[in-house]
């Protein structure tokens, strides 16, 4: 009976150690072209804020992409891709080497191009333009938001990714690129081609002055992008406006793209005291916050400017302005992006951007493809950048109206927020 025993112990443990040997020399099997493939899929389904995948069998996903032959990383790229577009999210991506370095000098450097925001229309798949950076060659050029790329350099948009298409627009200074455009404002418009000459695009994302045309002094403060320095040149303007005797703010988030949700946070919290600023929802439905205690750089009144290019972070920060009572919002909609990215970094120096996380507004808001509604409504035609914050400008027109026949009101907000 004991050999028996002994016997079906034995055979037992032979068998175990032969399906692990067979398990372990199929992960060693493995190439290195599958093992980037797996640790791309492995991120997702860790990460991803939905954990239903958008309704996809993310588990067979993986069985039916390691299978495909991937005889360089050029293919394994491709399968990547391939995969997560099967989530049916733009801004979930893999950003190959040269995409992944270009976005990271994107937040805290200068690169050379033609200085657009852009972004994957989630209605009509094309490639819409959030906002052209300002003094940019693309806003020279007329290049406006809600425009349609179609084209580059004769490509079309639709049979390449986000990534590669800002790719494409980016390029040495001096050279040139041409863009087939179609009017997000004018419909019946046919589509136009535009010519754009490269050019160094500054990434100093803030600007100031002191508006002394009425008995107020108002400061201005214009943010384009929420770079990684964008909080410190904010500090460092505002301090600036408060010495030259600024008695009201006016913030202009317009056509600023968003950017990183940290230097939002930064941002909101030299506006707000005690107050929260912004929850953030994950995969199991659980909420987070980002709060603001005492950092509150100034109290005096605030008007902020928002328009249809005014998205992700900026969307953050006028959502917690305009929540906790502490500014009034002028402009038009925004543009309703309430989705959190983060970046995750692959061994061959190429990185996943990959959506973690939902937000709301202080009030529970879910902005995302619906936008932040202004408290007071002004549309507005195009302008040149050298016409913003002067008569041209009918949104900064009634930001300066407000603070100067409203001045009591707003400031009670901004007590009552401190």
């Amino acid at each position: 009976m004991i050999k028996k025993i002994l016997a079906i112990a034995l055979l037992t443990f032979f068998c175990f150690v032969s399906s692990f040997g067979w398990y372990t020399s199929q992960a060693q099997a493995f190439t290195e072209e599958q093992k980037l493939l797996l640790q791309s899929w492995r991120i997702v389904n860790q990460s991803y804020v939905d954990e239903s995948f958008n309704h996809q069998n993310w588990w067979k996903l993986r069985e039916k992409f390691v299978k495909k032959p991937l005889l360089d990383r050029n293919e394994t790229y491709t399968a990547i891709e391939e995969m997560l577009a099967k989530l049916d999210d733009p801004f979930t991506r893999l950003l190959r080497p040269e995409q992944y370095h270009s976005l990271q000098v994107n937040t805290s450097g200068e690169l050379s191009g033609v200085g657009l925001q852009i972004n994957v229309n989630p209605e009509t798949k094309l490639i819409e333009v959030i906002s052209p950076l300002a003094g940019s060659p693309a806003e020279a050029a007329g290049v406006q938001p809600k425009d349609s790329i179609l084209e580059i350099d004769g490509v079309d948009t639709k049979t390449i990714t986000l990534d590669e298409a800002a790719a494409k627009m980016r390029g040495a200074i001096g050279t040139k690129v041409s863009l087939r455009v179609q009017s997000g404002l004018d419909k019946a418009a046919k589509p136009h081609t535009v010519n754009i000459v490269r050019d160094r695009i500054s990434l100093n994302p803030v600007f100031t002055a002191l508006d002394t045309s009425t008995d107020e002094k108002i400061g201005y403060v214009r943010l384009n992008q929420f770079s990684a320095n964008a909080a410190k040149e904010i500090a460092h303007g505002v301090s600036k406006l408060e010495q030259q005797g600024a008695e009201a703010y006016i913030l202009d988030l317009r056509n600023n793209p968003g950017g990183l949700l940290q230097a939002g946070v930064e941002i909101a919290r030299m506006w707000l005291n005690n107050s929260t600023i912004v929850y953030t929802v994950n995969r199991q439905g659980a909420l987070g916050s980002f709060d603001a205690n005492d950092g509150m750089l100034t109290d005096d009144p605030l008007v902020v400017l928002v328009n249809q290019g005014t998205a992700s972070a900026s969307e953050i920060l006028a959502g917690a302005l305009q929540d906790n009572e502490r500014a009034l919002l002028v402009g038009e909609k925004t543009f309703g992006k309430g989705l959190i990215q983060s970046l995750f970094e692959l061994p061959d120096g190429a990185g996943l951007a990959v959506t973690v996380a939902k937000y709301e507004t202080p009030n529970h808001t879910d902005i995302n493809k619906l936008g932040i509604m202004p408290d007071d409504v002004v549309s507005q035609d195009p302008i040149t950048y050298a016409q913003i914050a002067t008569d041209a400008d009918k949104q900064y027109q009634e930001a300066v109206k407000l603070l100067t026949s409203k001045q009591n009101v707003l400031a009670d907000a901004a007590l009552e927020s401190s």
